[in-house]
């Protein structure tokens, strides 16, 4: 039977507010915000596995949408360097944006999103070796 979903198109972290997320196993990672009064500001800082270079903000086009929480049109967000910001949006209270392993700086191989509220997941994409999902490592190993 072939594999699909989990482990053959995508690994998810369900709760990725401040992880440290390897881009070693994966092509890319989209991170979900959430917040029911639409004011998450998420901020995105790339970081070493190796700790050679000091952590810093990740000032990359990373394509941001916004949209309700339950449904409904996403609508692209205007770029906005390291940090998103919905700005007490009354009818979009989720963000959706992708960080791709080339767009990471020489010397870098994660990535880390931090939000002021609500919650965030991380969905890495473009994985490197394919696994059923018992067999997946974990993904917060460089």
């Amino acid at each position: 039977m072939a594999r699909v979903g989990l482990g053959a198109v995508f690994n998810v972290i369900a709760v990725a507010d401040t992880v440290t997320v390897p881009l070693t196993r994966a092509a890319a990672v989209s991170f979900v915000t959430f917040e029911d009064d639409g004011s998450t500001i998420a901020t995105i800082t790339e970081l070493d596995s190796t700790a050679v270079n000091s952590e810093q903000a990740l000032d990359v086009d990373n394509d941001p949408f916004k949209g309700p929480g339950v449904g409904g049109a996403w609508t692209a967000m205007a770029e906005q360097d390291d940090t998103l910001d919905l700005a007490d949006d009354a009818t979009n209270d989720t963000m959706v944006f992708s960080v791709h392993g080339s767009q990471l700086s020489d010397g870098y191989d994660s990535v880390q999103v931090s939000v002021d509220g609500g919650v965030v997941m991380a969905i890495l994409h473009g994985l490197y070796e394919q696994k059923d999902p018992p067999n997946l490592t974990s993904s917060l190993t460089a």
